[in-house]
C-alpha cells in the first residue's frame, strides 16, 4: 500500500508533468485491493478535460513513472477529471467549494458525527464548519478529515448543477 511519503513522492514527479502539459493537478489517491492496485491521477482544466486529455497524460505519465520506479510493483494507472462529485484534497481546493454540499469521512468523530453530509460553511485557518440539514453545525480541523467529495446539485427545472 502507498504510505503518506510514497503519495508525497508521486505528487512531486506527477504534478510538474501535468501542469506542463497545461492541466491543473487535481490529486492523486493510491488504492490497494489484494494483488490490484491503481493509481488514480485527477487533472482539471477550466474549459473541461476529455478522454483524449486524458490519454494523452497516462502516456506522459506511465513514462516518466517507469523511470522513477517509485511504485515497485504492478499497478494500472488512471487518469480523469475529478468529476462534479470531485475529492477535495487540500484546503485551497476546499476554500473554493464553501457554500457548497459536501459529504466527510473524518479521522477521529467530531460532535459524535465521523461521517455526515452538510453545506460547507466556513474555512478560517485550517478549521472547517459544516452546517447540517438538522441545524448542527460540525467544526473540525482540516487535518481531522479523512475524505471531502462534493455533493452534486442539480437544478431539477434545467438539469444543471
Amino acid at each position: 500500500m502507498a504510505t503518506t511519503t510514497t503519495n508525497e513522492q508521486l505528487t512531486q514527479i506527477i504534478q510538474p508533468v501535468v501542469e506542463g502539459m497545461g492541466f491543473e493537478f487535481w490529486g492523486i489517491e493510491f488504492r490497494h485491493a489484494g494483488r490490484h492496485s491503481t493509481l488514480a491521477v485527477y487533472i482539471d482544466r477550466e474549459d473541461g478535460v476529455s478522454v483524449d486529455d486524458c490519454g494523452d497524460v497516462s502516456r506522459q505519465l506511465s513514462s516518466v513513472l517507469d523511470v522513477e520506479d517509485v511504485i515497485t510493483y504492478a499497478y494500472d494507472l488512471e487518469v480523469s477529471s475529478p468529476g462534479m462529485d470531485r475529492i477535495l484534497f487540500n484546503l485551497d481546493q476546499i476554500r473554493r467549494y464553501v457554500g457548497s454540499p459536501v459529504s466527510v469521512e473524518l479521522n477521529l468523530p467530531q460532535d459524535g458525527k465521523r461521517r455526515f453530509k452538510g453545506e460547507l460553511a466556513s474555512v478560517e485557518d485550517t478549521v472547517l464548519t459544516f452546517a447540517l440539514e438538522d441545524g448542527s453545525k460540525v467544526e473540525t480541523l482540516f487535518t481531522n478529515v479523512k475524505r471531502a467529495r462534493l455533493v452534486p446539485v442539480f437544478d431539477k427545472k434545467e438539469g444543471k448543477r
